[in-house]
């Protein structure tokens, strides 16, 4: 069914705190106020680094398109996954981290618990209809005391949040747009990951979901 047939207000939830976890929580409707800027702001970014599709270590293409900002961007290829300071495709430093999203981000995670987050790396993603992000973990990182601060804009997604086994049960979590996922402490090595987006049309970012995610790499 698609989303079209319904209103987004029908589909964004009130704002709220919802705990899912000892140390994860969704913060409903928590990033609308700072929407504007972060469009704008985004707007920037992918003129400097556009979208790519990158390919796995095992040689597939992922189906999300991805870009990056800060002093450590992820890439993905035939040699792994890893941080680096430099663009391959420009071969120049990342674009820096808008300040709107460092501002949206140490706000969410002092909401939910982790104060003080600084993020050095921001990945970002965009799913079109049918994409999806296969269950893994964020283990790419120096320490893993940093929370995850992930927003979502446009398209709903449903989050997957797993154990820390890949075949262990999975929660299933409603994303709408607006709404900021952080997890950290206990949490933080979960698998997660995004089931395939269903066709839809969202009024300012069309078909299309946008994820930003912000975490302390270095």
């Amino acid at each position: 069914m698609s989303l079209d047939l319904f209103d987004e207000d029908d589909l964004q939830q009130p704002a709220r705190i919802q705990q899912f976890s000892t140390q994860a929580f969704v913060l409903r409707g928590y990033a609308l106020p700072w929407v504007e800027a972060l469009l704008t702001a985004l707007e920037r970014v992918l003129h400097e680094s556009p979208f790519r599709h990158m390919q796995t270590p095992g040689g597939f293409t992922m189906s999300a398109r991805l870009s990056s900002c800060g002093a450590l961007g992820w890439t993905s290829s035939a040699h792994g996954y890893r941080y680096s300071p430099v663009d391959p495709l420009s071969g120049m430093p990342w674009p820096a981290i808008p300040q709107a999203l460092l501002e949206l981000a140490h706000s969410a995670a002092a909401t939910a618990g982790f104060e003080h987050f600084v993020p050095d790396a921001c990945l970002i993603n965009a799913y079109a209809p049918g994409a999806k992000m296969s269950l893994h973990q964020d283990k790419n990182e120096r320490a893993y005391t940093a929370p995850i601060v992930s927003i979502s804009l446009g398209l709903p997604a449903m989050f997957q949040f797993g154990g820390f086994e890949r075949s262990d049960p999975v929660q299933r979590l409603s994303l709408f747009h607006g709404d900021v996922v952080v997890w950290g402490g206990v949490d933080r090595l979960r698998y997660h990951g995004i089931l395939p987006i269903k066709p839809g049309t969202h009024s300012l970012l069309g078909e299309q979901r946008i994820n930003i995610t912000l975490r302390k790499a270095g």
